[in-house]
């Protein structure tokens, strides 16, 4: 086994970075023998079988050549119509989409081309948490905005005042909704007002909205509606259609800025998979109706366990989109997620996500996510209840 040399070093800015504190708690649970985990985002349906046999059918006809840095043109049309219907806009294809490894590299992708040293972004809290780490990457610094106190979502009022008081460094607003981890979502007038504010500052924003096509009793509203002139649309096929092994997502936005997200694209990743891709281009010209069914059946997994949750006394944040629950945890732990996550792992056998690890608002909460069997949501109900009643959270 190799041993770096004694003269070698690595880059301070990376040594300075953090693992995501939601794959550190994972792993550290994992190996607990028969946990049942509701720790990760992770769609326990299959790919539909539509979209796998487009898949395997683009390895049989050898489809194994670089495409188009963009991506494949037929993707990118496919895409083009799909977010005309999602957001009201034409998006060009030729110049304003790319097809990037999934909505992560989009992400990176984004925030490398629109900001210098010295800019700043403004990043709502709690939220998954690699918006802030590829801000630092970049070289950009951030400022995270705890929404707790305004039942997790990003008013105007708190927007206008940050960016009064961070001042001309503020270059962009970073908005991820339905969000993880709260599974929150905004209505068309909170869209709006917020829109007012970001032109008013002649603000990007960066709109990641991989779950849009997960909402419950409430239509998804883009921003890219109300700023398409400003708004660089972030999403892909992970969430909607069960793909996150097959790593696509894409970017959308003004040609004007597209063009440098594309060149740094292309330093990134080159481009993407083929097989992906046509994985990809099914599922958008012949499976728009896929998510439906995932959805019916991710509703009636967050009324039951919102219900259950609530029935043993947790406080659990209206969820109207993606999937997760977001329960504010005992009161005897104040705001230790951490320590109470550890104990429902190691004492009851299931795990959860520590709030904590989504930043700023999300201390003394955990993130359950009932993107997971039923048979793994009944057992964990049954494991946390008897957590309660056996008096284990008192030991």
């Amino acid at each position: 086994m190799p041993t770096l040399a004694n003269d070698l070093n690595y880059s301070q800015k990376i040594g300075a970075l953090k693992a995501s504190g939601i794959r550190i708690f994972d792993n550290k649970v994992s190996e607990i023998p028969g946990i049942v985990k509701l720790t990760l985002g992770e769609p326990d349906m299959n790919t539909p079988e539509h979209v796998k046999q487009a898949a395997i059918k683009s390895i049989e006809d050898n489809d194994s050549h670089y495409s188009k840095q963009q991506g494949k043109l037929r993707l990118r049309k496919t895409i083009s119509k799909f977010l005309e219907k999602e957001t009201g806009n034409y998006y060009n294809p030729e110049k304003e989409i790319i097809v990037t490894v999934g909505a992560t590299e989009g992400i990176n992708a984004v925030l490398f081309s629109i900001c210098d040293p010295g800019d700043k972004v403004l990043i709502p809290t709690p939220v998954f948490s690699l918006y802030w780490p590829v801000a630092s990457l970049a070289g950009v610094s951030y400022s995270l905005i705890n929404t707790s106190q305004d039942k997790f979502k990003l008013t105007p009022q708190r927007l206008e005042q940050v960016i009064q008081e961070e001042g001309d460094k503020v270059k962009a607003v970073v908005l991820n909704y339905p969000t993880n981890p709260t599974g929150v979502e905004y209505t068309e007038e909170e869209i709006k007002a917020l829109a007012e504010v970001i032109k008013k500052h002649h603000l990007y924003v960066v709109t990641d909205e991989i779950y849009s096509s997960l909402t419950y009793g409430i239509k998804h509203y883009s921003i890219a509606r109300e700023l398409p002139e400003r708004a660089i649309y972030i999403s892909g096929f992970s969430k909607s259609h069960a793909m996150t092994g097959y790593r696509i997502g894409y970017v959308a936005g003004p040609a004007g800025i597209m063009e440098q997200v594309t060149k740094v694209h292309g330093l990134m990743v080159t481009t993407t998979t083929d097989s992906s891709q046509a994985a990809a281009i099914e599922a958008y010209e012949n499976g728009l109706s896929d998510p439906d069914e995932y959805r019916k059946i991710y509703e009636k997994r967050r009324d039951y366990l919102k219900a259950a949750l609530t029935k043993l006394g947790f406080d659990v944040v209206d969820a109207k989109g993606a999937f997760y629950i977001f329960a504010k945890i005992p009161e005897k732990y104040g705001k230790d997620d951490m320590k109470f996550a550890l104990d429902l792992a190691f004492k009851a056998k299931v795990g959860v996500t520590p709030g904590s690890a989504f930043g700023p608002g999300g201390e003394g909460y955990v993130r359950l996510s009932y993107a997971s069997s039923d048979e793994n949501l009944h057992t964990a109900v049954e494991r946390i209840t008897e957590f309660f009643e056996e008096g284990k959270n008192n030991d």
